[in-house]
């Protein structure tokens, strides 16, 4: 059949051909040539093609049932955070393995189902194509649909159900294995919790909003302090007891020129210096403070001459206790930690996007895509000459959102 002399049919004609005929012709208009073209069983009921469907079978419900096991794991697993020694310990830390084994292995089967099926069950072919430009005719577009019904017939798939079951249940589970964690971002940014060291869950609350409730709070430093192993008459176990993963800070603990990253510590959960006792245990109430999304605050020691020549934001003039400055760690960009100071500009820098921030301005951006300063913690030092939070910031930490007015 000549391309040339074939090109235009009526559509009585094209309604006349088959659905061989059509898929036929439409190789030939696309300039389609089946080099080499082998049924994989042409005979029925081969039992070497029940094996092969056997085959993508297993695969196809090991997906399921690793689908089934990640939802199972991500809903009902105990995912709470447990310290070193506690009950349940082990079960926390398995959890994150779990989902990338179970997610992995959901996925990794359904591509081993659709791999087998095309190399073992679909016909082999050999076919060579010529590229042409240019819109597609009617007839074009009626022969690539018979192509299309074409390929389904000849893949088999049609009148496999047990394996079209399979195989769209593993679909459909593996995208739920890709999509169900989506769910864990989706919050209402106006219920609010019971305030604790990590806010009350909006936006606009973090450890330091305690103040408000009249709790005293200590700027911590972190020590980075970790259970610690004790044998005894039931073996060797790690304990938190007595251990004081922040302690509190006095202005004399800091060099000009110097920054520390601090958190709120209630006074609840002090337990350094005088006030020590190796019989407390306050370490988890602690680790909140340090994973609270809001909490970290830089605080900043000016050289003296430097401190001359700050600016205070006007309402902010009290905020600061002598030379030292204390900033939120979280950028006003898109909420990275701001965890760079040049000493020598007294620049606060953010490595993620660059951007920068003046610390004898209030924390005022002069370089990078954050537009606003970063908030000010108001502090001093109280009777035993440690550093406190003289109040609670009086804007919401971080980037911006719909709801905050600065």
């Amino acid at each position: 059949m000549s391309n040339e002399a074939k090109r235009n049919y009526t559509k009585q004609e094209i309604n006349a051909m088959s659905n061989d005929e059509l898929a036929r012709l439409g190789t030939e208009l696309d300039d389609v040539t089946v080099a080499y073209r082998k049924e994989r069983f042409p005979v029925p009921n081969d039992p070497a093609e029940k094996r092969a469907e056997r085959g993508v079978m297993i695969w196809l419900a090991v997906g399921i049932i690793a689908a089934i096991a990640f939802l199972g794991v991500y809903i009902f697993w105990p995912w709470e955070f447990k310290n070193l020694g506690e009950e349940g310990h082990f079960l926390h830390t398995i959890y994150t393995p779990l989902l990338g084994l179970t997610s992995g292995l959901s996925i990794l089967s359904l591509g081993m189902a659709v791999v087998l099926y095309v190399k073992n069950i679909v016909p082999e072919e050999i076919s060579v194509q010529r590229r042409h430009d240019g819109p597609s005719s009617e007839v074009d577009r009626r022969t690539l649909t018979a192509l299309l019904n074409d390929s389904w017939n000849t893949s088999t798939l049609g009148r496999r159900k047990a394996l079209q079951g399979l195989l769209g249940g593993a679909g459909i589970l593996a995208g739920l294995v890709v999509v169900a964690p989506l769910g864990g971002m989706i919050k209402n940014p106006w219920k609010r919790g019971e305030l604790n060291v990590m806010g009350d869950g909006t936006l606009w609350t973090s450890g330091w909003t305690l103040h408000e409730e009249g709790v005293k709070i200590y700027l911590g430093r972190d020590t980075g302090a970790i259970a610690e192993e004790h044998t005894g008459e039931t073996g060797t176990h790690w304990e938190t007891t007595g251990v004081s993963r922040l302690v509190r800070v006095r202005p004399e603990d800091l060099d000009a020129g110097a920054m520390e990253t601090v958190f709120p510590l209630p006074a609840p959960y002090v337990n350094d210096g005088d006030v020590y006792n190796p019989e407390t245990n306050v370490y988890e109430s602690q680790m909140h403070s340090l994973h609270g999304p809001r909490n970290a605050v830089m605080l900043i020691r000016l050289r003296s001459a430097d401190a001359e020549k700050a600016i205070e934001r006007q309402g902010q003039e009290d905020f600061h206790y002598g030379d030292y400055y204390a900033y939120s760690k979280i950028c006003t960009h898109i909420g990275c930690p701001t965890s760079l100071y040049e000493a020598q500009t007294n620049r606060i820098l953010c490595p993620c996007h660059q951007s920068q921030f003046d610390a004898l301005q209030y924390g005022k951006p002069i370089f990078g895509p954050a537009a606003r300063a970063l908030p000010q913690l108001p502090i001093e030092v109280d009777e035993e000459g440690y550093l406190i939070a003289k109040g609670n910031f009086i804007e919401p930490v971080g980037p911006a959102f719909w709801e905050r007015r600065s």
